[in-house]
């Protein structure tokens, strides 16, 4: 077997846990988008072009409350900034590749194929780029047919689920999944305490406003805390 191959299916063994997450939470959003007025075909659209879970639990909500449509379009884009900050993580292992190749890249960037990416690129800097790529795509590979399945599942069936296996817990257990083990400098320190404070204080705001406030706030700690660091060395 080629190490690109082999590359590969370690991404997918790198990814397979977080389908005991992605599947619960694909299924939550069929529910929440039936519930709130969306057909299946609107709903599985939302997961395929958008594929952001956050974003889309953030947009729909705001729509629910009766939000025009620009601030939820902005809601999303605000959750998903975090999206800058992956990009510009990953273009020192991934910037080589071709252009098709990394917009097939930025397409599969969520937060589970990013998280198990970077930890692995990190620990194995000298990866062949093309090793690297396939890793990340392996990572996508087991994790984007169970998003798109689960969804729809959730459009189906979620309604009989009884309320005593309520799937609105793997959200947060997720995200501390993924997060917790890239606190490990102190921008992301800062970054992650900055956003959980003006998120806290700013909570009173209509329409989640306080989502776009938090991640600009918590962007702007991060690099600014990562640039003194670099003018003090």
């Amino acid at each position: 077997m080629s190490s690109t191959r082999t590359a590969f299916f370690r991404g997918i063994l790198a990814g397979a846990p977080f389908l005991l997450m992605a599947a619960p939470f694909g299924m939550l959003f069929g529910l929440v988008a039936s519930t709130a007025g969306l057909d299946i075909f609107q709903t599985v659209a939302m997961s395929v072009i958008v594929v952001a879970g956050a974003a889309q639990f953030s947009a729909l909500q705001v729509l629910v409350d009766g939000a025009p449509f620009y601030i939820a379009v902005l809601t999303g884009l605000a959750v998903n900034m975090r999206m800058l900050m992956y990009s510009a993580s990953l273009a020192p292992h991934l910037g080589k590749t071709l252009k098709w190749q990394r917009m097939v890249a930025a397409y599969f960037m969520i937060d589970q194929t990013y998280g198990v990416s970077i930890l692995e690129f990190d620990k194995k800097p000298n990866l062949p780029v093309a090793e690297k790529l396939a890793y990340f795509l392996g990572s996508a590979a087991v994790m984007f047919p169970v998003w798109y399945g689960s969804t729809l599942a959730g459009v189906l069936v979620g309604a009989a689920i009884p309320p005593a296996f309520a799937l609105d817990f793997v959200v947060p257990i997720m995200f501390i999944a993924l997060v917790a083990p890239s606190l490990r400098s102190l921008p992301h320190i800062v970054a992650a305490v900055v956003s959980v404070v003006v998120s806290l204080a700013l909570s009173w705001m209509p329409f989640n406003l306080w989502l776009m406030i938090a991640a600009v706030a918590a962007m702007i700690a991060g690099a600014e805390t990562e640039r003194r660091l670099r003018a003090s060395t």
